[in-house]
C-alpha cells in the first residue's frame, strides 16, 4: 500500500515544519510527516528546513530560547505526530553553514528515538549518506534512507549494501521499471515531492511506497479513488 507523508506537515493549509502543519497532516488523514532537523547553539533539535531563519541568523549559531515561536523543538513535533509515522531528514549538507563532519546530530536524534519506543513509526533520511549510515549502525532497527534527486541502476545494490530499509528520489527521476527493480533488490521508494494527481495516480499504479506532498488531503484523495 502507498503511504502519504505530509511535505514539512500540510505545508500548503499550514506554515512548514510547525506544529500546527503537523497537525492539519493528521487531520488531511496523511499515514505520516516529513519534517527537517537542524541544532541549536545550546545543542537542542529543532525543526526548520534551511539552515538561516528569515531574519538571516543562523540556527546553528541561535540558542534555542531565542528562536522564533513557529519553530518547535524535534521533541515537541513529534509529540504532535503520535500514531503517525515521521520521517525525520536529518539537515547536515556540507555546503551549509551549519554542517558538522562528525555527524554527532546522528547520535542526538537516534537517542531521542529510542528512548520513545516504537521504533517501527520512524524513518531517518539525509541527502549525506554518511548520516544516514551513522544511525543505521547506531540503530539498526529503526529504518533509514538515502535522500538523492536522482537514481541509477547501481542505486539499489548501493542502498541495499548499506543496509538501508529505502531510498528517497525525486518524483521525476522514477518510472515503473525503477520502482520494480528497488522492489526486487529489497528496497522501498519514498518519492519526493509529488503535487500533481495525475502524477501521484501513475505512482500509485506503479507500486509506489510512499509520496512525500505538500498537500496530503490531496495525496489522500488519490489514494481513496484508487
Amino acid at each position: 500500500m502507498t503511504l502519504i507523508y505530509a511535505h514539512r506537515g500540510a505545508s500548503r493549509a499550514e506554515r512548514e515544519n510547525t506544529l500546527t502543519a503537523f497537525q492539519q497532516a493528521r487531520n488531511f488523514g496523511a499515514h505520516g510527516v516529513e519534517l527537517d532537523v537542524r541544532r541549536s547553539a545550546d545543542g537542542k533539535l529543532v525543526v526548520h528546513h534551511d539552515a538561516h531563519l528569515d531574519d538571516g541568523r543562523l540556527i546553528a549559531a541561535t540558542p534555542a530560547a531565542a528562536l522564533p515561536g513557529h519553530v518547535p523543538t524535534l521533541a515537541a513535533a513529534l509529540d504532535v505526530c503520535a500514531g503517525m509515522i515521521v520521517n525525520v531528514e536529518i539537515k547536515n549538507d556540507p555546503g551549509e553553514d551549519d554542517f558538522d563532519g562528525t555527524d554527532s546530530i546522528a547520535d542526538q536524534v537516534i537517542a531521542e528515538l529510542v528512548a520513545r519506543g516504537d521504533d517501527d513509526r520512524w524513518l531517518i533520511s539525509s541527502f549525506r549518506i554518511e548520516t544516514v549510515d551513522r544511525c543505521r549502525a547506531l540503530a539498526p532497527t529503526i529504518a533509514t534512507a538515502w535522500l538523492t534527486v536522482g537514481i541509477d541502476d547501481s542505486t539499489a545494490s548501493f542502498v541495499a549494501m548499506a543496509g538501508h530499509r529505502a531510498v528517497h528520489p525525486w518524483h521525476g527521476s522514477v518510472d515503473a521499471r525503477s520502482i520494480a527493480a528497488f522492489h526486487a533488490a529489497g528496497i522501498q521508494v519514498n518519492v519526493w515531492t509529488c503535487d500533481d494527481p495525475g502524477r501521484m495516480a501513475d505512482l500509485i499504479s506503479w507500486g509506489i511506497d510512499g509520496i512525500c506532498t505538500n498537500v496530503p488531503d490531496i495525496g489522500v484523495a488519490v489514494l481513496a479513488q484508487r
